[in-house]
């Protein structure tokens, strides 16, 4: 028998598809099972439109099967089975598909979808055998064939004995080494595992007869070996059943069987698309945050199925990153089975699939906002952090899509409020939205800064968190109201009347505030009067985009480029230590120096920041009590 040879692109895309497209082995077993349910499917197909064929589905299966002395595993279907030409127009030439084909050619009729690649995911079989054998008798034919290759060399087709249509591929499974161990191929356990894992929505049954142990009859503790056929995988996926068949307990026992979490998630969502590109969908908002969220070590992204079969475990190019918290699975009839990692950036359907779920996400959060508040809070505090990174990342592309998901801590409600709920109470006088920034909710509480706004009657936002302040500096503005810290030079609050009285009084005094700048030169661009501070007498103001809580953060990364906020410090003309500074400034220059240094050093205690001489500190504190 003559063997014969693949062409040479097709040797050595075979030596491709063995040495790189696929890192783990396992999946052979998918793309053959996948083969399976197609051949299958072309009956079904052909039975829709040929009234002399009649499609019994119980008549319709895939069996495995694993002998371990012989050292093969037989992957066999009731499907359409291949003639001569077939196994050769098929098997012979590496991405010829004959499914793909068999679509082409009736794409413009009504009936069941037909996928997959038969030739390319075949090919996987060499990874975990020395030889492949395929006998297969097509539907409407008298006879057999048997095509065999031992890899790469060739290949023979030969006719072969067959009473039923259908294909039997037979892997003589490699032998075990130190290094590489196939044995495992040939264990049930790992079979039915690799069945559920990727097959188990494939819609005909995958059979195995299964081994267990039974009490032995007329005995009580005896126990005998039995095997019997069992169906391995479920058949009927959840994404594709109707929303109205299923219960609040049918979707959170699919977010625990595949391992999604060990929590209960906040939500669900159940997404059909029937349109140019067709997808379903299952996504879940968690309920905790996983322990590796915020670490380089957690991996983002969907299952993706094409056509019920597992593609792809982590699939990052279906989530955008501030998304990255949601679980699920997409399963598309438009997908190849054999898409790559570097094929899924570039491909258009992905890209669209992947929009539409960034949509829906934000809709049914903003819904949660909306309804149920409560859950979206408890959302929110695990996720959130996550909602302000994607404000600030990419340069503010997607602000307007998470704005509305926002929320900080208000100083009227004392509870988390939305950017709307902010502005849609603000008074018609308020110019703008005002926010203060600290490590926590009773710092900022005591903040100088906040009494002006305070006492005008104005709502605060309080920023705890390092990331608030960038997100909001790229945010700039929500429903055309601007973002104004506390802490900013101007608060646009004073009256005509008052700004003209601080100048004034700034004029009066301006040689002790010029002592005083060059006591602090250096450390701030001036020393004013300020009227927003009503009980304190100094504080801390910034001009410019860096805050001093930005500088914070700034400071503490390990790239850190030095980069400080441009700060004033502010004195309270109706405190009584601005009247002991004027004393000193007409009785004793070196007094004003001290008083000074320590309202500069009161004030950075007051931001958090640290003092750089504590030792001249203390012994500032004690010249002034003795």
């Amino acid at each position: 028998m003559t063997k014969k040879q693949f062409k040479a692109e097709s040797k050595r895309l075979l030596e491709m598809m063995i040495n790189s497209i696929y890192s783990q082995r396992e999946v052979f077993l998918r793309e053959l099972i996948s083969n399976a349910s197609d051949a299958i499917d072309k009956i079904y197909y052909k039975a829709l439109t040929d009234d002399s064929l009649t499609f019994n589905k119980d008549s319709y299966y895939i069996k495995i099967t694993a002998n371990k002395e012989n050292r093969t595993l037989t992957i066999t279907d009731t499907g359409i089975g291949m003639t001569k030409d077939e196994l050769e127009n098929n098997l012979g030439v590496i991405a010829k598909s004959g499914s793909l084909a068999f679509k082409k050619e009736n794409e413009s009729k009504d009936g069941h979808d037909i996928i997959g690649q038969f030739g390319v995911g075949f090919y996987a079989a060499f990874m975990v055998a020395d030889v492949v054998t395929v006998i297969s008798k097509a539907l409407g034919s008298d006879e057999a064939y048997k095509w065999e290759s031992e890899g790469a060399e060739g290949y023979t087709i030969e006719p072969h004995e067959k009473d039923t249509i259908g294909t039997e591929i037979i892997l003589k499974i490699k032998e075990s080494a130190e290094e590489e161990s196939y044995d495992e191929f040939l264990e049930e356990y790992t079979l039915k595992t690799i069945i559920k894992k990727y097959s188990d929505f494939i819609r005909y049954p995958i059979k195995m007869d299964v081994s267990g142990q039974r009490p032995k009859e007329g005995t009580e503790d005896e126990l005998e070996e039995y095997t019997e056929e069992q169906v391995i995988n479920s058949m009927v996926p959840i994404w594709r059943k109707n929303k109205s068949e299923l219960t609040d307990e049918d979707y959170e026992s699919f977010y625990h069987e595949k391992h999604y979490g060990f929590d209960k998630p906040i939500k669900h969502i159940h997404i059909n698309v029937d349109g140019t590109v067709r997808y379903n969908a299952i996504l879940y908002i968690p309920g905790q945050t996983p322990f590796d969220f915020y670490s380089k070590e957690y991996e983002k992204g969907l299952e993706l199925y094409s056509n019920g079969v597992l593609i792809m475990n982590k699939c990052a190019e279906l989530l955008p990153d501030y998304f990255s918290f949601v679980k699920g699975m997409v399963d598309s009839e438009d997908l190849s089975l054999n898409i790559s990692r570097e094929i899924l950036q570039q491909d258009r359907q992905v890209k669209f699939i992947a929009k539409n779920i960034s949509k829906k996400i934000k809709n049914e959060l903003k819904s949660l906002m909306k309804n149920d508040r409560e859950k979206y809070e408890e959302f929110y505090k695990s996720f959130g952090r996550q909602l302000k990174f994607g404000v600030y990342n990419d340069f503010g592309s997607n602000k307007e899509l998470l704005q509305d998901l926002l929320m900080f801590y208000s100083s009227k409600e004392k509870k988390l409020v939305s950017l709307d709920d902010y502005v849609s109470r603000m008074p018609e006088d308020q110019k703008y939205i005002y926010y203060a920034t600290g490590e926590s909710i009773e710092r900022i509480e005591k903040l100088p800064q906040t009494e002006m706004v305070s006492e005008k009657g104005y709502e605060i936002l309080y920023f705890t968190e390092d990331i608030d302040e960038f997100a909001i500096k790229m945010l700039m503005t929500y429903n055309e109201k601007e973002f104004k810290s506390v802490s900013s030079g101007d608060l646009g609050i004073e009256s005509e009347e008052d700004q003209k009285q601080t100048e004034t009084e700034q004029t009066e005094n301006k040689d002790l505030f010029d002592l005083m700048k060059e006591v602090l030169a250096g450390k701030v661009s001036d020393v004013k009067l300020s009227k927003r501070l009503k009980s304190h007498p100094v504080c801390l103001s910034t001009v410019g985009e860096v805050t001093i809580e930005m500088e914070k953060v700034l400071s503490a990364m390990p790239d850190n480029q030095n980069v400080k906020a441009e700060k004033v410090l502010e004195i309270n003309s109706n405190h009584e230590v601005f009247q002991s500074l004027k004393n000193a400034f007409d009785q004793d220059k070196e007094k004003v120096k001290l008083y000074t240094n320590l309202l500069y050093n009161q004030a950075l205690l007051i931001e958090g920041l640290p003092i750089q001489d504590p030792v001249e500190f203390t012994n500032d504190m004690c010249k002034v009590m003795v």
